[in-house]
């Protein structure tokens, strides 16, 4: 009988998504030309519903809606922590199938792995010998992985958002989607490009950061915590890989309340709002309209039909994970093309940044 009912909900729910989406743009939207789009992520660990709702799917977006759009594979960034040497080489593939699976178009933008590009460390370089000591320490991200680490914190940990502005800078970059966590390191970014610019004259544009829409997805166990790659707890976090049946006991032990209506309150009910806000980011539908239509629902019932909507989202996604995974020669040669094209973009730029300082 619940089944049944889960099974009607789900018809509803697609017809509701139906009317929601309207007819198809007959007309393609305007592209922003003269502006460039950079950002990155990291090759290690699997790619899971936060990311893909807090970052990924901007990305797709903004191929849309941006001339020029680079997005990097920063495996210098991985090594800040040791890694496996076989293991990040398979990390950096897997990772280039997801992104391609998500809908990152090397006919659109620029996808490459960025230490095919030597630009970004020497740039790198030059930076951090313009960047105060206290500067890096006063970071809270530094702060907070100091903390876990102790006195095992490396000075690549302590410089990577240096590295980080250098990669945003190497193409004069104007535009970086960012998460909330990252505003800080985008300061930094700018406080760099305009040191710079105060020195040898104009010639960095202050990037702006492009906010995405979606707030943080909490983890599924402890909702007053962000979903994590690293959570030790394996229900905590839905994976863009995970099966139907491991998506479905993810949800079903999702931490809520012991009050059974669905209501969007985040302050007092943070595990039943963040499953409206999983639900309200996978359908396209509003907050408002997941809440109304969710009416006389238990939270029980509720949760398995978020479940259901998150394996509908990523279904055709995985099946393409798997078809891409298969060709490993594809993946290398859409990371030696754009790591092609990236140094193209690259290498003018340092080269000018050389003459500025007086090391060509």
């Amino acid at each position: 009988m619940a089944l049944f009912s889960v099974r009607k909900a789900r018809e509803c729910w697609r017809f509701i998504r139906a009317l929601h989406k309207g007819p198809a743009a007959t007309l393609a939207p305007q592209k922003k030309s003269g502006e460039r789009v950079f950002s990155g992520i990291q090759p290690t660990g699997i790619l899971h519903l936060g990311n893909y709702l807090g970052a990924i799917e901007s990305w797709v977006n903004l191929q849309e809606e941006y001339d020029t759009v680079i997005y990097s594979i920063v495996d210098l960034h991985s090594i800040t922590v040791p890694q496996d040497p076989t293991v990040l080489q398979q990390s950096i593939l897997d990772m280039t199938a997801v992104l391609l699976a998500c809908g990152i178009n090397p006919e659109k933008s620029i996808l490459f792995q960025q230490s095919k590009v030597s630009e970004h460390a020497q740039l790198s370089w030059i930076l951090t010998c313009m960047v105060r000591l206290p500067r890096l320490q006063h970071l809270h991200q530094w702060k907070a992985k100091a903390a876990k680490q102790k006195h095992d914190g490396t000075v690549g940990l302590l410089t990577y958002p240096v590295l980080q502005a250098a990669d945003i800078l190497c193409y004069k970059s104007t535009h970086v989607p960012v998460g909330e966590d990252q505003v800080q390191h985008m300061e930094l970014v700018q406080d760099l490009a305009r040191s710079f610019n105060q020195k040898y004259g104009e010639f960095f544009p202050l990037p702006k950061s492009i906010l995405t829409s979606m707030k943080k997805v909490k983890s599924l166990r402890d909702p007053s915590a962000k979903m994590s790659k690293s959570d030790p707890d394996k229900l905590a976090t839905v994976r863009i890989t995970d099966s139907p049946e491991e998506i479905v006991q993810k949800f079903r032990k999702a931490v809520t309340d012991f009050t059974s209506e669905v209501t969007y309150e985040p302050d007092t009910r943070a595990g039943v709002s963040n499953m409206v806000a999983i639900h309200a980011a996978v359908s396209g539908l509003s907050v408002e309209e997941v809440v109304r239509s969710s009416a006389g629902m238990d939270t029980a019932r509720y949760k398995l039909l978020v479940a259901d909507a998150v394996i509908e989202k990523f279904a055709p996604i995985r099946k393409e994970i798997e078809k891409l995974k298969m060709d490993k020669d594809h993946l290398r040669k859409v990371l030696l093309v754009g790591s092609a094209k990236a140094k193209e973009l690259a290498s003018p730029v340092l080269e000018e940044v050389k003459k500025l300082v007086g090391i060509l």
